[in-house]
C-alpha cells in the first residue's frame, strides 16, 4: 500500500542540533531533512508535526515546510487546513482562563515541583504562553509522578515523558523534558485523530520520533521509525521498544533517521 502520510516529532527528530532544520546531530550542515521533504511532496506525502511545543512555535514550522496539519502541546490539539480541534477531554478554555492557567490553580504543578524537589523545575524560557498544558525539565519517575497527580484527585491529567534534552541541569546527566496535559491527552491519540479525519489507514502511515511518548504512535501507523540518538540516550526507550513488533531503530541521528525512514519506505511501496 502506498504511503500517504509521514507523522514526525520536531526536536531530537527532524530538527538537528540547536533545532536547526538544516543541521545534523553533531551540528554540521545537512540537506537530509530538505531531501525527505522533496520526496514526500514528490510522492504526494502529507507531512505532520507532532511536538511538545507551543502552537505558535508548531504552526511556524509547519509553514516552513509546506504542510497544513500540525499536532501541537503533545497532543493536545490539532489543526487540519486551519481548522482547530481540542482533544483535552472535559478541559476547555473559558473566557476568562486558559486550560493551562485551570491546571495551575488546581496546584497540581506546585505539588510535583515540591516532591521532586531539586529534580524537576519549569523549562525556563518554553514553560510560558501555553495554554493548554504545562512544561517542566528533569529527570523523575513518570510512574511515581502520575501516583501523586492521580492522589491529587486529578485522574483527567497525566504526566509525560517527552524525551531527552540538551538543556543542562545541576545533578542531572540528561534532563528530559516533562508534559502535564489533560483528559488523557496523547501524541498518539491526536495522530489516531488526525488519521480518521482524513481517512488514512494504518498501512497508509509510518511515525518517527525520539521519544516513549512518541512511540505509543506505533499504535496506530504502519510503522514506526525510532531515530538512533532517542535509545543512545534513554535507557528507558531501550527498554520499551521491545514491546512494539513494528519499530525500527534508525541508523541515523535525528533528521538523517527521518531521511531514512523515508526513502526506505517510499523504496519498498514503489515510491521515487
Amino acid at each position: 500500500m502506498a504511503l500517504r502520510c509521514l507523522y514526525t516529532d520536531l526536536d531530537g527528530t527532524l530538527l538537528g542540533a540547536g533545532g536547526s532544520l538544516f543541521r545534523d546531530a553533531e551540528g554540521g550542515f545537512s540537506r537530509a531533512q530538505a531531501l525527505l521533504l522533496e520526496a514526500c511532496d514528490r510522492a504526494g506525502v502529507e507531512v505532520v508535526i507532532m511536538s511538545g511545543r507551543r502552537e505558535a512555535q508548531v504552526h511556524s514550522d509547519a509553514r516552513l515546510i509546506g504542510q497544513t496539519s500540525y499536532i501541537y502541546e503533545a497532543g493536545c490539539a490539532m489543526v487540519i487546513d486551519r481548522e482547530r480541534t481540542l482533544l483535552t477531554g472535559d478541559w476547555a478554555p473559558s473566557e476568562q482562563q486558559t486550560v493551562a492557567e485551570r491546571i495551575l490553580e488546581d496546584g497540581v504543578a506546585e505539588l510535583l515541583l515540591g516532591h521532586f524537589e531539586g529534580r524537576l523545575e519549569w523549562h525556563e524560557p518554553w514553560h510560558t504562553g501555553r495554554e493548554l498544558s504545562l512544561l517542566m525539565r528533569g529527570k523523575v519517575d513518570v510512574e511515581e509522578a502520575n501516583e501523586l497527580v492521580r492522589a491529587a484527585g486529578h485522574d483527567d491529567l497525566r504526566f509525560l515523558d517527552n524525551g531527552a534534552i540538551g538543556r543542562p541541569m545541576p545533578e542531572i546527566d540528561i534532563a528530559h523534558a516533562y508534559h502535564l496535559v489533560p483528559g488523557g491527552a496523547s501524541k498518539a491519540a491526536a495522530v489516531g485523530a488526525h488519521m480518521q479525519a482524513r481517512g488514512y489507514s494504518r498501512g497508509e502511515c509510518i511515525a518517527a520520533g525520539d521519544s516513549i511518548e512518541d512511540l505509543e504512535a506505533a499504535l496506530h501507523v504502519e510503522r514506526f521509525f525510532c531515530v538512533a540518538n532517542g535509545p543512545e540516550r534513554d535507557p528507558a526507550l531501550r527498554a520499551a521498544l521491545g514491546g512494539y513488533d513494528n519499530v525500527t531503530v534508525t541508523e541515523g541521528r535525528m533528521g538523517d533517521g527521518v531521511y531514512e525512514a523515508v526513502v526506505s519506505t517510499l523504496a519498498g511501496g514503489g515510491g521515487p
